[in-house]
């Protein structure tokens, strides 16, 4: 654990994940921020709710944020 707390995130935030999603899109655009993240795949438009704490984990880099 190398934390000292969660991932500071916003809604518009780009993310990249670990595991390909079915449609072949690795991009996500994070779409609600809570207990649980909303993101949405950038290649279909599918959305998904994860626990913060598998997103976490899953989540290789970020892209691009809004707050930029």
């Amino acid at each position: 654990m190398n934390r000292a707390g969660p991932l500071t995130l916003h809604v518009g935030d780009r993310v990249r994940m670990r595991k390909v999603h079915p449609c072949g899109g690795y991009e996500w655009e994070v779409t609600r921020v809570g207990a649980d993240i909303g993101i949405q795949c950038l290649s279909c438009g599918r959305r998904v709710m994860l626990p913060r704490s598998k997103f976490e984990k899953s989540v290789k880099t970020f892209m691009s944020s809004d707050t930029d």
